[in-house]
C-alpha cells in the first residue's frame, strides 16, 4: 500500500496559505507565537522549506489549525478558523487560478469544488449537487481525520471566500450534517444572490 494510501496527505501550499495568513494578521510575532504552540518537531517542519506541490501529513495541518484557533481567538475559534479557511481560498483560487475563476458563476466554482479537493487532499472524496439557481450542496464522504467540527469551519470558509471569488453576493454557507456527529457525511448548503448561471467552463 502506498503512503499516500495509508497515511491522508495535504499539498504545502495549504500550510503556506496558513503562514501567509497568520503574517498578514499580526506580523511575524503572531506567527512565532502560533508555531511555539507547537511540538518541536511540528515547528522545525513549519520554520524549513515548504515546497507548494509537495505532500506533507495531515494531521500536522489539523495541529497547526488547532494552534491559530487557540492563539488568534481562543474564545470563539470558528472564527479563526473560517478565517484559515478563507486564507486558503485566496491562495488556491485567487492567485493560482485567477484566469479561471475571476467572473466565473457560483456554480461553476462548486461544480469545481471535488476536483479542487482531490488536488490538495488525499482524504475522502467530495461531491456537489445542483439545488436551485442560487444553491448548491457540497458533501465531503470517507474523508478520514477530517470528521471533526473544527475542520468543518476552514471548509465553510474556503466555500465562502470561493463563492465571492466566482461573483457570488451575500454568500450563506451552512453545514448541514457533519460526521464528528454520526452522519454519513459532511453536508454543506452553499446559497448566494447577485451572479448568473452561466455555461459550462472548461477549468
Amino acid at each position: 500500500m502506498s503512503e499516500l494510501v495509508s497515511e491522508p496527505k495535504v499539498k504545502g501550499s495549504l500550510f503556506i496559505a496558513r503562514l501567509d495568513y497568520l503574517r498578514s494578521k499580526g506580523g511575524v510575532a503572531l506567527l512565532e507565537h502560533v508555531v511555539a504552540q507547537l511540538a518541536p518537531d511540528d515547528a522545525a517542519m513549519l520554520c524549513g522549506p515548504i515546497l507548494p506541490v509537495s505532500w506533507y501529513p495531515l494531521d500536522l495541518q489539523l495541529r497547526v489549525d488547532d494552534s491559530i484557533a487557540s492563539v488568534v481567538s481562543p474564545a470563539h475559534r470558528s472564527e479563526a478558523l473560517i478565517e484559515v479557511g478563507r486564507a486558503y481560498a485566496d491562495a488556491i483560487l485567487a492567485h493560482g487560478q485567477q484566469r479561471d475563476m475571476n467572473g466565473a458563476a457560483p456554480d461553476l466554482f462548486l461544480e469545481m469544488v471535488p476536483r479542487l479537493y482531490g488536488a490538495y487532499y488525499t482524504a475522502g472524496h467530495r461531491e456537489y449537487q445542483p439545488a436551485g439557481a442560487n444553491a448548491g450542496i457540497i458533501r465531503a464522504f470517507d474523508a478520514d481525520r477530517l470528521d471533526t467540527n473544527e475542520h468543518c469551519w476552514t471548509v465553510v470558509g474556503c466555500l465562502q471566500r470561493g463563492l465571492e471569488l466566482s461573483g457570488a453576493d451575500a454568500v450563506l454557507v451552512t453545514e448541514t450534517s457533519c460526521r464528528s456527529s454520526g452522519a454519513s457525511c459532511c453536508e454543506y448548503r452553499c446559497e448566494w444572490h447577485g451572479a448568473e448561471r452561466t455555461e459550462r467552463a472548461d477549468f
